[in-house]
């Protein structure tokens, strides 16, 4: 038979067309210690960050909270620390997280005072895993260089990691204003938004090579650079990885709420990971009021695990449903299913190791349903509209059964948990 495909087109194996491009090659920072501890940069799987909407002045709700996220798979928690209250409370924070079996690492937020608040509070300098710096309001005019070597001392002190993290709305404006002036005096002067994404990335280079003049060891430094807008943010950490070798955080500021910030985040993100960029995440979303702050891990998580990078939660591939599937019925086994393993995985992780590698398909009609059932390694095939009342379900590839009948979603659940029990338990 003749062959039909075009010999350029075979030329890459097709583990490497589906792999994703190689990562850009960073100092490792180790973050924390214990089981807990989290490397990021340099070999380590890209992390997943998250932060407190907490006071954290509120002990216990703020341990209520990163228990949350540190539950829902948040490898590294950040908490404001803004003021002498919430560095007080840090060590309460931490000694209570410890003894509920929470040792994820725990990253202080500070802004204007963290110099004194961490000369005030050596039990908050110690209690954190990790500081996070901005280089915009460390501090003004001739005071800046004295508060930001401040706190790098606290951290060479206390045996930390630091976060450089330069900030779109809070930028060095002194720095920026250099810079503009400058770009004003050239023949061809470039565009004032490029001066900006400069001055974002001099920003955090200044203030890494200032820190390890100061004493601090590279394999100490993470650098961020959070802008809100996705081509600025993705020419931006494209600099800095031009630029450098530090540990990169990356993450889309001010993304928005619902919809917008998830879609914005993943876009961003998704390109600059795909192409090598970033050795932790953060998705910064707003949440509803009221709503689930852990949604931006499991967004995070998403992210990683459908770009091929990571893998958290077995997967569930469903139909989005036409015309043929009037009925909710495979709409609702698939909400079911999925609720189901994210509420099981907690225990599923210690019990059935590998279990995350899982592929489930819940699928609602004849067209694509056997097919994507098949390339599962357990999914059913629903009756759509006009069909008949049966559900095929495919195990390895195989038709194992067909059910029917009103007690299709309790039973198809029942078939999930005897292949795990089957495939992955001890």
């Amino acid at each position: 038979m003749t062959d039909l495909l075009a010999p350029d087109l075979l030329m890459p194996g097709d583990a490497e067309i589906a792999a994703p491009a190689s990562r850009h090659r960073t100092v490792a920072v180790r973050v924390g210690t214990g089981r807990a501890a989290v490397t990021i940069g340099g070999d380590a799987p890209i992390g997943v960050q998250s932060m407190t909407n907490t006071d954290t002045a509120d002990v216990a709700s703020t341990v209520k909270q990163v228990a949350d996220l540190a539950r829902a798979g948040s490898e590294i928690v950040r908490i404001t620390v803004d003021r002498d209250e919430a560095a007080a409370a840090v060590p309460h924070i931490k000694e209570k997280l410890l003894r509920m079996g929470v040792e994820t690492p725990i990253v202080g937020d500070f802004h204007y005072i963290g110099h004194k608040l961490l000369a005030d509070h050596p039990a908050c300098a110690e209690a954190l895993d990790k500081y996070r710096i901005n280089p915009g309001n460390v501090g003004f005019k001739d005071k800046k260089d004295r508060q930001f070597a401040a706190i790098v001392e606290q951290a060479i002190r206390h045996g930390k990691a630091v976060r450089i993290g330069a900030n779109w709305g809070s930028l060095d404006q002194d720095l920026l204003t250099t810079l503009m002036d400058q770009n004003a005096k050239r023949a061809r002067p470039i565009e004032a938004r490029a001066v900006t994404r400069e001055a974002m990335v001099r920003s955090a280079l200044l203030s890494a090579s200032m820190a390890e003049e100061i004493g601090l060891a590279k394999d100490r430094i993470i650098l961020s650079a959070k802008v809100s807008a996705v081509q600025d943010l993705i020419e931006v950490y494209r600099m800095l990885a031009r630029r450098s070798d530090y540990a990169l955080h990356l993450g889309l500021t001010e993304a928005g709420m619902g919809s917008k910030g998830i879609v914005a985040s993943s876009a961003a993100m998704g390109i600059l990971l795909q192409e090598g960029i970033g050795d932790t995440i953060r998705v910064s979303l707003t949440p509803e009021p009221g709503g689930d702050r852990t949604l931006e891990v499991k967004v995070a998580q998403e992210l990683l695990q459908t770009m091929g990078f990571r893998t958290f939660v077995p997967l569930v591939a469903a139909c989005p449903g036409c015309g043929r599937t009037t009925s909710t019925v495979f709409q609702e086994l698939a909400r079911d299913i999925q609720t189901y393993i994210r509420d099981e995985m907690p225990n599923w992780k210690s019990k059935y190791p590998g279990v995350e590698t899982l592929n489930v398909a819940v699928m609602g009609c004849i067209v694509n349903g056997p097919g994507e059932s098949k390339h599962a390694d357990i999914g059913i095939s629903l009756p759509g509209t006009g069909e008949t009342p049966a559900a095929p379900v495919f195990i390895d590839g195989q038709k194992a059964m067909t059910l029917r009948g009103a007690g299709i979603a309790g039973e198809f659940k029942q078939i999930v948990q005897d292949y795990i029990e089957r495939r992955f338990g001890s």
